[in-house]
């Protein structure tokens, strides 16, 4: 957890399988709690992308949908894996009224590609839960020549209600031991994006990255920032007791001092990079 931000952390692998798993948990709440993305992303994707009308797509880690919808809605025939069979069930429902999407409950690690390549394989903020060792080469595998990776990734940023996220890291550090003090959300500037650049060099299976970046911000009651917050991973492996003694603080922060309204400041990045060579 990266405490006052909201963040799931990049998981390291002693707790990655674990973490990734403990969505699936309350999915009907990760589907009516976690925010979207902007639109102009998906319009950006199908651009940098360089993939024609009606492409051929393959979602990695669909989870309800939140990406799902709106590359179906630009004309996409979709293939989504998602591990998560609650999570699968509820983007069945979401995306039920598009034939040329087909939502499959497995692992991405081991699920057999098709035959036919993709012309595009998108991960939208689920990327870092795939196991490092497999995600860049079998991505590679999944496309066509000059096929795309497109990940998207959510950073949460200075901004928005400014006062209440240097306040609230007083609750983190008070419910769990393992908070670092005085953590602060970095600047959208000082966003550090270079170790995604830096494994898809080393996996020797695509061309440089193409970075675009969108700021936007976003206001919670408090019942909606509680609810956000329960969907994070950090904050669902607490123990139930430290758990809910932190979001008894927020509330209370929230309520008290900021009138029942915060406003958080997202950073999403879309970064696309497409194959160097055709599939092995």
């Amino acid at each position: 957890m990266q405490y006052g931000s909201m963040r799931d952390d990049k998981p390291d692998e002693a707790n990655r399988a674990h973490l990734g798993q403990i969505f699936d948990e309350d999915a009907e709440l990760y589907d009516r709690a976690r925010p979207g993305y902007p639109p102009k992303l998906f319009d950006d994707l199908i651009e940098t992308a360089g993939i024609g009308p009606g492409p051929r797509v393959l979602e990695v880690g669909a989870g309800t949908g939140k990406a799902t919808l709106p590359l179906a809605e630009r004309g996409c025939r979709i293939t989504a894996v998602e591990l998560g069979a609650n999570m699968a069930a509820v983007a069945r429902r979401n995306l039920a009224g598009f034939e040329a999407v087909e939502i499959v409950t497995a692992d991405f690690e081991t699920w057999p590609l098709p035959a036919e390549p993709f012309d595009a394989v998108v991960s939208a903020t689920a990327f870092h839960w795939i196991d490092p060792a497999v995600r860049m080469a079998k991505a590679a595998d999944a496309l066509r020549p000059r096929g795309a990776l497109a990940v998207v990734a959510t950073q949460h940023v200075a901004g928005g209600t400014e006062s209440f996220f240097a306040e609230v890291q007083d609750c983190y550090e008070r419910f769990d031991p393992s908070a670092p003090p005085g953590l602060r959300l970095p600047a959208a500037h000082d966003v550090d994006s270079s170790d995604h650049a830096h494994e898809v060099a080393r996996s020797g299976r695509f061309g440089p990255v193409a970075f675009r970046r969108y700021a936007w911000d976003l206001t919670y009651t408090t019942a909606e920032y509680l609810a956000v917050l329960r969907t994070y991973s950090g904050h669902r492996a607490l123990s139930p007791k430290a758990r809910e003694g932190l979001l008894e603080c927020i509330a209370g922060l929230i309520d008290r001092r900021y009138g029942g309204r915060v406003t958080k400041r997202y950073l999403t990045e879309l970064r696309v990079a497409r194959t160097a060579r055709a599939r092995r």
